[in-house]
């Protein structure tokens, strides 16, 4: 019999095979975003408002994607943001992203809240997993996470900064859901509506926060924990702590990423948690060309929060980012296909990156810059410098 071949094709697809699969409760966790969701929205249309300008008769024949950043070299310009509870979608998420990391070659960062171990996930991705620390119970709790993760042989820790409080997310207020699970009526209806979930689910045992196992097997993960603790106070404390690596993410402001930078962190992450903490926040895409400008021209900078396929990478990349998270797309595609589904929507991405590089006339990741964005606003005889300010404005304008 011959396998079943992949029906995702784009982000799109995952989406829409990992809603029919899903129950909505599970859905609406991966897709839901705070307040009426409108910041979501908008993560998503900007990049439809930033055009690319194609240039003929360059010799792209050798298109190299390789991309280095804090020193190591990655096959991809992208990897996999963290994302909490990943099992929730597929038994086997966390691994499959581990080993799409690994196989491939590119990072892929576990969160403080998977449901897979820190020790469990550097042992899956080996070198190329990265750990992401939530501010936890106190200092003392979230340094005991710290160690752990460097015990477990990681190099680089991506402290999330943007989350002094979870959000009031309403799909899942409105669903009732919550970690670790609770089996309300509607939950029930809902598991049972989606019998091929629920089954491959309970065989595999529920996922939960597995790097916040207590005695006796009590977890102590609050997700609605204050995480304020993550001040500029701290980050002084982690940084003469951590000896490897160290990215802050969660940075939207200018003046934050200058401040930042200032306290000797390797990489400022830009995102807005894609929308999942505050609904009025701007368009991540529109403030990384002015975070970029802050940071000066040779700062590493990652980014994410709406990116959907290989050509919002190329837009992310030419407007100022180094390294590009993608976290919804590989949760919908493991969601709707397992690690099969993953695989395809991580080719689908790669080839994108490939044809727009092949547009645009250029053979590595490393030639992405202003020069290749279409900019209405630059006049034939403007210099780069008057083009290159244009571009920015014209990302930040409404």
């Amino acid at each position: 019999m011959l396998p079943q071949r992949s029906r995702i094709y784009s982000t799109d697809d995952a989406r829409r095979l990992a809603r029919r699969r899903l129950p909505r409760l599970v859905f609406d966790f991966v897709e839901g975003a705070a307040g009426r969701e409108t910041g979501a929205a908008r993560n998503l249309s900007q990049f439809d408002e930033i055009m690319l300008q194609p240039r003929v008769m360059a010799d792209v024949s050798d298109c190299s994607l390789t991309t280095e950043f804090l020193g190591q070299s990655h096959a991809l310009p992208f990897g996999i943001a963290p994302m909490g509870m990943c099992n929730l979608v597929h038994p086997n998420a966390d691994k499959s992203l581990a080993d799409a990391a690994r196989s491939i070659g590119f990072p892929v960062c576990l969160s403080s809240a998977a449901s897979t171990s820190i020790e469990d996930m550097a042992q899956l991705a080996g070198g190329h997993a990265w750990f992401q620390l939530y501010f936890g119970a106190s200092k003392e709790a979230s340094l005991a996470l710290v160690d752990r993760a460097r015990t477990a042989g990681y190099e680089t820790l991506v402290l999330t900064v943007d989350v002094p409080q979870v959000s009031r997310r309403l799909r899942d207020l409105r669903n009732g859901f919550s970690v670790p699970f609770g089996m309300s009526p509607r939950a029930f209806l809902d598991f049972a509506s989606h019998p091929r979930w629920s089954i491959s689910t309970l065989a595999a045992g529920a996922p939960r926060p597995m790097n916040f196992e207590g005695t006796k097997g009590v977890n102590t993960f609050d997700r609605g924990a204050s995480r304020s603790g993550a001040d500029w106070a701290f980050l002084d404390v982690l940084r003469k702590e951590w000896p490897g690596k160290l990215i802050v993410k969660g940075v939207t402001s200018a003046i934050d990423a200058r401040r930042t930078r200032s306290l000797g962190v390797d990489a400022v992450y830009v995102s807005n948690h894609g929308a999942r903490q505050l609904d009025s926040v701007p368009p991540a895409i529109r403030l990384l060309p002015l975070i970029r400008d802050a940071v000066g021209p040779d700062f590493p900078l990652l980014f994410d929060s709406g990116i959907r396929n290989g050509e919002d990478v190329v837009k992310a990349l030419a407007l100022g980012a180094d390294f590009v998270m993608i976290g919804r797309p590989a949760l919908f595609a493991l969601g709707a296909e397992g690690p099969r589904g993953l695989t395809s929507l991580l080719q689908s991405f790669t080839s994108d990156i490939r044809v727009v590089m092949a547009q645009l006339g250029v053979t590595s990741i490393n030639q992405l810059g202003p020069d290749v964005l279409f900019d209405n606003t630059a006049q034939p005889n403007d210099s780069p410098d008057t083009r290159t300010q244009a571009t920015m404005w014209l990302a930040a304008k409404p």
